[in-house]
């Protein structure tokens, strides 16, 4: 008996939840790692968060191949920037490129994309720049098919200027909730942190700890 869909007719797809918060000297960024073709789960440990600069981060949904492609232009072009300036990007400027071009190919594109980062001028600061290409800068911003779940809970817990860790917890809590109900989320989250002095990444798996459920497994290998 053949199954009744074809994984490789169907496109690719981040159907995924990522989240973005601003806190008091950075964002903290988190995403999903599951990316679907259809009903199959093409990838679990996908990373969703791409760097753009040492300092502006992206996290991807929509179409894998659209959003990868423009983040690799956009990261191309910012360098090309950073090495004719000798100065950092600021997080504006990479907000910008991506709503250039989610917005001139909207047609053509499936792509959601939120973008978040530290500069000297403004600080953390997290932008959306959803389906059609419109840019908004928001203190705590959500997307994904997974996102859909969470608008109550984020409601709810949201607070503006929260302390680092609570701000990690917060949105570790958002996107574990969303992987519950969403079928096209899932994996394990993934946490970027960026400040002043760049990025720093934690992963999250979906076990009652929240660490590895088979780091301390013992060995079925006799050590005889």
């Amino acid at each position: 008996m053949q199954p009744d869909f074809d994984f490789t007719d169907t496109p690719v797809s981040t159907g995924t939840t990522i989240m973005a918060v601003e806190f008091d000297g950075g964002v903290v960024i988190g995403a999903d790692s599951r990316t679907s073709s259809g009903a199959y789960v093409a990838n679990r440990v996908t990373d969703k968060l791409t760097r753009i600069t040492d300092k502006v981060y992206c996290c991807r949904s929509g179409s894998a191949a659209d959003t990868q492609a423009i983040a690799d232009i956009v990261a191309y072009s910012l360098n090309y920037h950073e090495n004719q300036t000798n100065k950092d990007a600021l997080v504006f400027e990479a907000a910008s490129e991506f709503r250039n071009y989610c917005y001139s190919y909207r047609e053509s594109l499936l792509a959601g994309i939120i973008v978040a980062g530290w500069d000297e001028q403004r600080g953390g600061q997290v932008y959306s720049i959803p389906l059609g290409g419109m840019l908004t800068r928001e203190s705590c911003t959500i997307g994904g098919s997974g996102s859909s779940f969470i608008y109550g809970f984020v409601r709810e817990h949201y607070r503006p200027n929260m302390a680092l860790e609570d701000c990690v917890t917060f949105v570790k809590k958002a996107v574990q909730h969303a992987i519950y109900h969403d079928g096209s989320s899932g994996g394990v989250v993934r946490i970027g942190i960026i400040t002043k002095d760049g990025i720093e990444r934690r992963i999250f798996y979906n076990t009652e700890s929240g660490a590895s459920a088979v780091s301390s497994t013992p060995s079925f290998i006799s050590s005889e």
